[in-house]
């Protein structure tokens, strides 16, 4: 995924041999999705379905899974979050790196789930998944970063038990298309969202950022979601929606 990977482990194990060992047990699934979703790799599953090399009803399950999610993101963002990425040409390119990057971590995380009376924040690039299990920790503290200076933080939100990812132009540059348009989101600098999902918190912050200056608004409509919505001009918008 070309992302910085940490965990840290606070309580019971956060120095035994079961937590290393769980540390390397979420470092090989990671390096499993890598060989199986890197666009980078022309052996990878995706490589060879883009390729067509490979039919997708012979494609591995977890490929197939997160197509499927793709296409569940795709339809409630009106399809400003798409996996077939255009070009300028109007062809478009399957990239689902969109969606893995938040599975992925959501899906090793649950490896750390065995560690007894620890508390565990596994992050990428900044996204991340963080369980309170501590008896009497307060959670989680974590500092939302200012995209326009990004050594300055914007605000503190604290987690017991959920997820937390931003989508923005601070790190990447302008890799944030909007499906519909192909074109680069205007007026919106980041977006953070805050769930009990990681693969959806990171989705949602996606498809709010292509919505560009309907990012709240689009927000809005996504239930039991927390999210801050930074504008280009520093401005920002808070959003928090009850439960389905």
């Amino acid at each position: 995924m070309g992302l910085p990977v940490t965990l840290a482990l606070r309580g019971r194990h956060a120095r035994s041999p079961e937590g290393l060992a769980a540390w390397h047990d979420v470092v090989a699934s990671l390096r499993d999705v890598d060989r199986m979703f890197s666009t980078y790799r022309a052996d990878s599953a995706v490589s060879r379905v883009r390729d067509g090399s490979l039919r997708l009803e012979h494609a591995p399950p977890e490929l197939v899974e997160v197509l499927a999610i793709a296409e569940q993101a795709r339809v409630a963002s009106d399809g400003a979050f798409d996996v077939q990425i255009p070009s300028p040409d109007g062809s478009r390119t399957l990239d689902p790196s969109g969606v893995v990057k938040g599975w992925a971590i959501e899906r090793a995380a649950a490896l750390l789930d065995h560690l007894e009376a620890t508390d565990t924040c596994l992050s990428a690039g900044g996204d991340m998944v963080c369980r309170t299990r501590v008896v009497g920790s307060t959670g989680w503290r974590i500092g939302i970063e200012d995209p326009r200076a990004p050594e300055r933080v914007l605000a503190v939100l604290p987690i017991v038990d959920g997820a937390v990812a931003t989508s923005g132009t601070a790190h990447r540059g302008q890799h944030i298309l909007d499906g519909r348009t192909g074109l680069v989101p205007r007026g919106v600098a980041s977006v953070t969202v805050v769930t009990g999902s990681l693969t959806w918190a990171d989705i949602d912050a996606t498809a709010a950022f292509a919505h560009g200056p309907d990012a709240a608004g689009w927000l809005q409509t996504r239930p039991d979601r927390t999210g801050l919505v930074v504008w280009k001009d520093g401005t920002t918008t808070s959003v928090r929606t009850p439960a389905a």
